[in-house]
Order: C-alpha cells, then sequence, then structure tokens
C-alpha cells in the first residue's frame, strides 16, 4: 500500500498559455518530466468523495481518503485542502482482466482523457494536467508526496513553498480544491 498526501485543484476550461510556460520555467527546480497522454477510466459513485476507483493502463487503483488535513495558504493568491490518501495497485499479469473495453460506455463509468506534466522533487511530485471528460475541457494542479515516514505534510509544504514563489497565475482557492471522486461529482 502506498500512502500519500495529496494537495488539488481543478479550474474548468483550457489549460491557460502563462501557468503551462509558468510550468516549464527552470525557476520551478525539480526535474520536469515528458508530457504524457493517457486515458484513464473512473468508477462513478454518486456520494462517495472518500473512495475512488480507477482502471489505468491495464490495472486497478484503488484510493481511499484516509484523512483531510485542512486547508492549507500558500502566499495572498493560493490556498487549498490537503488530504492523505491510501492506494492499492491491482494488475493482472495474464492481460485479461481490468481492460478498458469491459467498461467503456458504461454509465457508471467515466473516461477522463489526460495530458499531464510533472516535475520530480524529493518524496513530492507536481503534476499540470489538461483533462478532458465527455467534451468538456478542464484543468488541474497537484501535489503529491509520497513517503514511508511521517514527514508527508513536510514534504509537500515545502515544495508548494518553493514552486508559489514564482507563481502568477489564476487565483488557486480552497473551494476549487479537492479530489478526483468530489471532481467527478461536477462534471
Amino acid at each position: 500500500m502506498l500512502t500519500s498526501s495529496e494537495l488539488r485543484w481543478f479550474k474548468c476550461g483550457k489549460l491557460p498559455d502563462p501557468i503551462s510556460k509558468w510550468f516549464q520555467q527552470d525557476d520551478l527546480e525539480g526535474q520536469l518530466q515528458p508530457p504524457e497522454e493517457r486515458e484513464d477510466v473512473y468508477l462513478y459513485s454518486p456520494g462517495i468523495e472518500y473512495l475512488g476507483l480507477k482502471l489505468r493502463q491495464g490495472r486497478l487503483e484503488i484510493k481511499w481518503r484516509k484523512a483531510e488535513l485542512g486547508v492549507r495558504g500558500f502566499g495572498d493568491r493560493v490556498e487549498g485542502k490537503v488530504e492523505k490518501w491510501g492506494k492499492w495497485l491491482c494488475e493482472d499479469s495474464t492481460g485479461e482482466s481490468f481492460q478498458l473495453t469491459d467498461v467503456v460506455g458504461k454509465k457508471s463509468w467515466v473516461s477522463v482523457k489526460k495530458a499531464r506534466s510533472q516535475r520530480l522533487y524529493e518524496n513530492c511530485t507536481l503534476e499540470l494536467t489538461q483533462l478532458n471528460v465527455r467534451g468538456n475541457d478542464w484543468w488541474s494542479l497537484a501535489f503529491e508526496a509520497t513517503s514511508d515516514d511521517d514527514s508527508l505534510m513536510d514534504k509537500l509544504e515545502a515544495v508548494a513553498n518553493l514552486v508559489f514563489k514564482t507563481y502568477n497565475g489564476s487565483e488557486l482557492q480552497a473551494q476549487d480544491s479537492y479530489a478526483y471522486p468530489s471532481w467527478l461529482h461536477l462534471v
């Protein structure tokens, strides 16, 4: 099982050019990864915001919220909700299970196309993702800190403080800060 602290915002519309350029700048440090495009399929469970199930690249991922860690502020223009999540990854070496074709088109499963860029820091990832669900564009900015010790929050906050020193995009507010299960209720 993997444990993570996460901080994420969702915004409706296409990813603004200034934010994309900001994400690419060297001032952010971290190791910039090549962009990745993929399609994930989420099980839509109305009213259940503490549990997420998705099919991703031939495996089933199960995430559940272990704790809500409160709202954190980063400067005058950024605040968001930090949550602690647990994740299990289920893989089938035969390739017979967890196939997108088994669920695509079924009402309870939602297909989300993603174009994601990441920056890797020590035990923390910053990601900027363009999303498309049912023809609607959204974008997301997120931090995910993973570790085997109790320093998850410290790592997440240290990277967020570093990153937001140069951020000059639109305000990021707590009302737009939540995980994928909550976002699926909006779309």
